[in-house]
């Protein structure tokens, strides 16, 4: 039987890849952006309890209520917003369901959708399954900052939507205020949609304030945020997000979700209620990952590779132009194989396979791991 592909282009995510060579070749992973350590056991102890008091049933599509209560009090706590948590919060199975569920009940074909690049590998293929055309803006090391006139210059008749990630992976920039009010300045008066992807949003560093969409009400009036429970409490193979929209879009958003998920499981919405009436599970975030930031960057200081400012996220971009002029694929497969350090190069995130000879470590990891990393690393 003959099938006609809808991403005939595409390979395996990179992630599989460095993930596949890494355990190949007894590597120490630092590539795919997941812990080593296992989240809070009271939460497990939560998600263990609802299970055994027989939440184990459908819940409601947009949500468990009471979750979607506390996920009200945060936004409100933090942004100064004000949402409907009944209309304007879906739960989701991770950011990845909730960004491509937005795409998919957004973009329609032909509609053009502006991507900041490097960019998270699942934007792009689902742009194009809908029918989309990605119109990729490209960042430059070594501070990856957008240039605001350079992009507004992208802008067409057809643009239905621009993509960002701030704090962004895989960089580690993290959006300022002026960033949020030149992009509210340049959507404003148009049929523009931002999707904005805030999975970090907890991970920032030097006592910045992350800067969301919802912190903006002009620039929220057109914009679906997402979220992931995985990337705050540690747990990324629970799959747990959420989508937070104005509802006009979130009817829309949830036209497709219905269809594509429904809802979500159960018991761990039960435990995530009750375990995020205590802020302080999720508000100390930034400072525990500086730590891990600063203790990695220590490790390598002796090292030959040449850090980029990390400002966000758990990932750790590196220059090594002084070690090699290979491309990064070829460098960070050659550091899986010969040196047993697995990174991701960064080439991947750009349509057009920009390569500046940087790669990115996660830093998401106990501080035995990073110290024996950092001991690899400065012998190259």
């Amino acid at each position: 039987m003959k099938i006609k592909s809808k991403l005939p282009d595409l390979e395996t995510t990179i992630f599989t890849v460095m993930s596949a060579l890494a355990n190949q070749h007894g590597a120490i992973n630092l590539s795919q952006g997941f812990p080593n350590y296992d989240c809070d056991p009271v939460l497990k102890d939560l998600v263990a309890k609802y299970v055994q008091d027989g939440y184990n049933q459908y819940a409601p599509m947009a949500g468990l209520p009471e979750l979607n209560e506390q996920i009200y009090a945060k936004i409100a706590r933090m942004y100064g917003a004000q949402v409907h948590p009944a209309n304007e919060i879906t739960m989701t199975a991770g950011a990845t369901q909730a960004i491509y569920t937005a795409i998919t009940a957004l973009v329609q074909s032909d509609d053009e959708v502006i991507l900041i690049e490097p960019a998270y590998d699942c934007y792009r293929p689902a742009i194009e399954l809908c029918g989309g055309i990605p119109v990729p803006y490209e960042l430059s090391k070594p501070d990856y900052r957008v240039d605001w006139a350079a992009l507004e210059s992208l802008v067409t008749p057809r643009t239905r939507m621009i993509m960002i990630n701030s704090p962004h992976n895989p960089s580690g920039t993290v959006f300022s205020r002026e960033d949020m009010l030149e992009l509210q300045r340049i959507t404003d008066d148009t049929d523009i949609i931002v999707l904005s992807d805030e999975v970090y949003e907890h991970i920032v560093y030097g006592g910045a304030e992350h800067q969301s969409v919802l912190r903006f009400p002009d620039l929220f009036a057109r914009s679906v945020a997402t979220f992931s429970f995985g990337k705050t409490f540690h747990n990324t193979g629970w799959k747990l997000g959420y989508a937070v929209a104005p509802e006009y879009l979130m009817d829309e958003f949830r036209k497709v979700h219905q269809f594509n998920v429904f809802s979500v499981n159960r018991p761990m919405q039960h435990a995530l209620a009750e375990y995020m009436k205590n802020s302080d599970n999720y508000l100390s975030l930034g400072s525990f990952f500086q730590q891990k930031r600063d203790y990695f960057l220590q490790a390598i200081k002796t090292s030959r590779f040449r850090p980029i400012t990390c400002a966000g996220t758990y990932f750790q971009s590196v220059d090594y132009s002084e070690i090699s002029d290979e491309p990064d694929t070829k460098f960070a497969e050659r550091l899986t194989r010969e040196y047993g350090v697995a990174a991701i190069p960064i080439s991947v995130f750009f349509s057009h396979k920009k390569d500046e000879k940087v790669v990115r470590f996660c830093f998401a990891k106990t501080e035995d791991m990073l110290e024996q990393a950092g001991e690899l690393l400065c012998k190259i």
